[in-house]
């Protein structure tokens, strides 16, 4: 009975441990969050002088290749505000992600073990990298090669090409947004093969399945024409087939553990460690 009259007291105590450590959280998680978009805020308001430049830079690959004569149009009342602002703060966010990752990082990182901190890092580096990548790609060549296409095929009608800023923007968005993505493939890949998630015989098992999807694909994102579509289908197909062979190289963890040679360094070190922190956070 006394054992269950300890119990009984004690047990408030804890709930409001509990109670008190969820809103440290939410407070801690309410900071980062602040951080992260004065971090943005403070690169929109440095850009935001160079709005209609930058709206102009984005707008070079459909400028270049309209026919003589062609030119941008406004078709909303606030739309020739309204859009340099959307992409002066499309530019901000792209500046200001390694801050906004990095607060992320920082939330999570003391729920993590030491072995998922130092594969967490290099991914989100790799992450940023290959998506900066996937816009470039699209910006240098998918765009001027889509805008000449359809300059090409609207020439024989006659007709005046003209194209409203705010679906140019939208246009816009959507490619980057599916090249940045398309280049994450490889490290997709990487992470599902380290995981032991899928193995290196399924993902070329299934390669047949992922060419058809990567078409299927490409044929609701991009414009209807073959040649746009090509731009995006081949490299997602290019992209999963290097995943495959840098899939080759990496070992699951399972496996990593199982082997007998592993370096000290990387075994008894990384599990006392993993083993500290289990025991600090189940205090």
């Amino acid at each position: 009975m006394s054992d269950l009259k300890q119990n009984q007291d004690h047990d408030p105590e804890q709930g409001d441990d509990s109670q008190e450590t969820f809103i440290s959280h939410l407070v801690e998680l309410r900071d980062r969050i602040i951080r992260a978009g004065i971090s943005v805020i403070v690169v929109f308001v440095a850009l935001v002088y160079w709005a209609p430049d930058i709206f102009r830079l984005l707008a070079r690959p459909l400028m270049q290749n309209l026919p003589s004569g062609g030119k941008m149009i406004v078709t909303d009342v606030t739309g020739s505000f309204f859009v340099p602002m959307k992409v002066t703060m499309l530019v901000a966010f792209v500046i200001a992600l390694p801050v906004v990752l990095y607060q992320i990082w920082a939330f999570v990182a003391p729920g993590l073990y030491q072995h998922e901190k130092r594969l967490i890092a290099p991914l989100i580096g790799s992450s940023y990298s290959l998506f900066l990548c996937g816009m470039a790609f699209a910006y240098f060549v998918v765009f001027p090669t889509i805008f000449r296409v359809m300059a090409h095929y609207n020439a024989p009608l006659g007709a005046e090409m003209s194209t409203d800023i705010d679906n140019y923007l939208s246009f816009v968005l959507t490619m980057f947004l599916a090249f940045g993505i398309t280049f994450e493939i490889p490290l997709v890949e990487l992470v599902l093969v380290r995981t032991g998630a899928v193995t290196v015989e399924k993902l070329k098992e299934v390669r047949g399945f992922v060419v058809v999807g990567a078409f299927v694909i490409a044929a609701v994102v991009t414009p209807p024409d073959m040649l746009s579509q090509l731009l995006l289908a081949i490299p997602m197909c290019v992209l999963y087939q290097l995943g495959i062979l840098a899939a080759t190289f990496v070992r699951p963890r399972e496996e990593d553990e199982a082997d007998p040679y592993r370096r000290a360094s990387d075994t008894g070190m990384e599990r006392d460690l993993d083993k500290a922190e289990a025991d600090e956070k189940s205090r």
